[in-house]
């Protein structure tokens, strides 16, 4: 699974072809043993993280929102993407 970014521990990565479980661009977050799914426009959408990781997640991925869009349309198609900026 590509990796995204890292940051304060929390760790973003995005499958490829990874459209039919959530039907919606999506992406993937490990911090500690905490593991969940997040839309890209935030919504927790499996697993759970604690409150401040989870509003930590949503603020980076409310500012990288357009990079986000354009990893998934690349991921969706098999196509490799870069990594986006770090919270700081």
């Amino acid at each position: 699974m590509p990796e995204l970014c890292i940051f304060y521990n929390i760790v973003i990565k995005m499958l490829y072809s990874d459209d039919a479980q959530h039907h919606r661009p999506h992406f993937h977050v490990y911090y500690s043993e905490y593991e969940a799914s997040v839309g890209v426009d935030g919504e927790l959408l499996a697993g759970s993280l604690p409150v401040k990781q989870l509003k930590l997640v949503q603020a980076w991925a409310a500012i990288h929102e357009e990079e986000l869009y354009m990893a998934w349309n690349k991921a969706v198609q098999n196509v490799p993407f870069g990594k986006i900026e770090p919270l700081r």
